[in-house]
Order: C-alpha cells, then sequence, then structure tokens
C-alpha cells in the first residue's frame, strides 16, 4: 500500500504553491504503531510512556486450542527512553509493567515489571526536500528475561515474562508527500523479525503449565510488518492510522510432570502457527514540536490461533 502510494504521487516535488503546507508548518508525535526511522541528534532524549488496555475477546491454551466465551483484560504500559549518541544513532531502554485484570479466574496480585528491551537504532539514510528516497533505519532490540514467568504458584496472573532472551532486527522507513488539498501526510514501513532462545520452566508458568512441571518452551519466530499514514489536519491536530499483519510461529513446550505422588508424565504442547490483522486509528494533538499526545485503539481481527483483540491506547510523546 505504501509503494502505490509513492507511486501515485510525486512525493519528491517541493511545494510551488503558497496554499500548500510547508514541513516548518506540521508537528507530529507519531502513529499508534509504526516506529519513526529518525534519529536524534546528538545530546538530545525522547521520552514516550505508553499505557493501553487488552480486551480479549476468545483466548488459546498452549495447544492452540480456542475457549470461545473466554475474555481477558490486561493493563499494560511500555516506554521508550531513548537517547542520542550520534546525529545517527540512538540507543535507549524500553521498560514493561502490567496489571492482569483477570482471565479464566486468574488476576495479579499487584503491579508487575515485564520484560525489558535494549535498542539500538542507526539512521543510515535520512529523508531529503526534493528528493525520492525516504528516510531508513536499522533497529536492533535485545529483549531480557527480566519479568516473571514460572514458578508462579497460584497466582499465574503474576506471570508478566517470556523467560527468554529475544532479539528484534528491524527496518524502519518514513517519507512525505503532499494531499491533492496542500496537506502533508507523513508514511512510515516497518518490518521486523524477532527470534527467541528456550526457557527452563518449572511449575505454574506462562505457557499453561501446571504444578510439577519440568521442562522448557521455544517461543516461535516472529515477523511483524506495519503501513503507518498521518495526515496534517493542522499545525497541532493529526490523524493517524496502522495497518499491521504479525505471524507467529508455533511455540512447543517439552517436559514431563512430575507432582508428588504421581509417576512423572511426558508433556507436548504447540501452540500452532498464528497470524493476525490489524487497524489502529487514532488523532494527535500537538502543543509544540516537541510535545504531543495520541489517542486511539488497535483493533486486531481473529485470525489463525489468535484472538480478538481491541486495546485502547494513550501515550505521549516529549524530545528534548
Amino acid at each position: 500500500m505504501c509503494a502505490l502510494a509513492l507511486a501515485a504521487v510525486p512525493a519528491w516535488a517541493a511545494p510551488a504553491d503558497p496554499a500548500q503546507q510547508s514541513y516548518a508548518d506540521a508537528w507530529w508525535t507519531g502513529p499508534l504503531v509504526a516506529a519513526s526511522p529518525s534519529a536524534l541528534p546528538r545530546g538530545h532524549f525522547l521520552v514516550e510512556p505508553y499505557l493501553y488496555d487488552v480486551v480479549a475477546y476468545g483466548t488459546y491454551d498452549s495447544q492452540g486450542r480456542r475457549h470461545a466465551g473466554a475474555q481477558t483484560d490486561d493493563v499494560r504500559s511500555l516506554s521508550y527512553l531513548l537517547y542520542g549518541l550520534t546525529d545517527r544513532c540512538s540507543v535507549g531502554v524500553l521498560p514493561r509493567f502490567g496489571y492482569n485484570a483477570g482471565g479464566e479466574g486468574t488476576h495479579s496480585t499487584s503491579v508487575q515489571a515485564g520484560d525489558l528491551s535494549l535498542h539500538a537504532h542507526y539512521q543510515f539514510l535520512r529523508f531529503r526536500e526534493h528528493h525520492w528516497p525516504p528516510a531508513l533505519a536499522l533497529v536492533i532490540e535485545e529483549t531480557l528475561p527480566t519479568g516473571r514467568y514460572d514458578h508462579l504458584g497460584s497466582h499465574p496472573g503474576d506471570g508478566l515474562g517470556a523467560g527468554v532472551y529475544a532479539t528484534t532486527l528491524g527496518i524502519y522507513s518514513q517519507r512525505y508527500f503532499w494531499a491533492p488539498n496542500g496537506r502533508i501526510v507523513r508514511t512510515r514501513l516497518d518490518a521486523s523479525y524477532t527470534h527467541s532462545n528456550r526457557a527452563s520452566l518449572r511449575d505454574v508458568s506462562v505457557y499453561g503449565t501446571q504444578a510439577g512441571f519440568q521442562g522448557d518452551a521455544a517461543p516461535g519466530d516472529s515477523i511483524v510488518i506495519d503501513s503507518a499514514w498521518e495526515y496534517s489536519l493542522t499545525q497541532s491536530w493529526v490523524l493517524a492510522l496502522d495497518i499491521s499483519y504479525e505471524r507467529d510461529a508455533s511455540t512447543h513446550v517439552t517436559g514431563q510432570n512430575t507432582a508428588t505422588g504421581a509417576p512423572p508424565t511426558p508433556v507436548r504442547m504447540a501452540s500452532g502457527t498464528s497470524t493476525a490483522w490489524a487497524l489502529a486509528p487514532a488523532v494527535e494533538y500537538n502543543w509544540s514540536g516537541n510535545v504531543g499526545v495520541i489517542v486511539g485503539t488497535k483493533a486486531t481481527v481473529a485470525g489463525r490461533n489468535a484472538s480478538a483483540q481491541l486495546i485502547p491506547i494513550v501515550a505521549v510523546n516529549w524530545v528534548r
């Protein structure tokens, strides 16, 4: 979709008509999903906390079985804390927190910490006015297993981690063009691939294992592609839309149940490959070119081994 739009509009042509919006007149917060390829200037930093509520309709167990009547309601936060190491390289951390409000009789005992991601971002191509090539960046993230994921006892809702080291490689792009009415449209096209190692599991875990289990889990690799569009309605107000696709390979759990008083029982579970499409419309309001807020909802259509989800989201973006 992004490629078709860029082919149809002379995006590299500078606005010759005074009625066309200038770059300086457009302030942005960014869409809900697609991240920016632009590196922070050296010595500057970005703080962008997200708060969202994941409401899933119909859940899947670790063997890929769908429970049609089940519904979960999980509150989450994800924050981007980035620093401009050079004019082309940004680094930072992405902490996560959450609270499981309930689902099949489970809930968190308190707000829990999730897994922490380390972020490095190198912009090797900048967007230049009058030129066609978009801004391009290579991104690498390493997620550390800092959140609880097993030994959960009678509180499985306290598990917010995956228990694995996960490496994500991504390529992000961004460019601008003018709509027929002269307003600026900003587009992004991001693609990422994530590979995880194995997690050693004991007892009750986020992978659906029970008390007495000993074994491990191997999360499947993941691919995410997102196309985002932002329309500068006024200098402060922006309309945004993300269209995303995600494919997750099957997660495998192997081991044995060694509950007291019973002989060891082999356990083998597989979630099956899952695919899902999502739309995320949003509205941005920017107080300046450095501070803005975005409010919207990400709606995921139920797909293969994937629940339908409705996720209200609010985020604040501050660059200094």
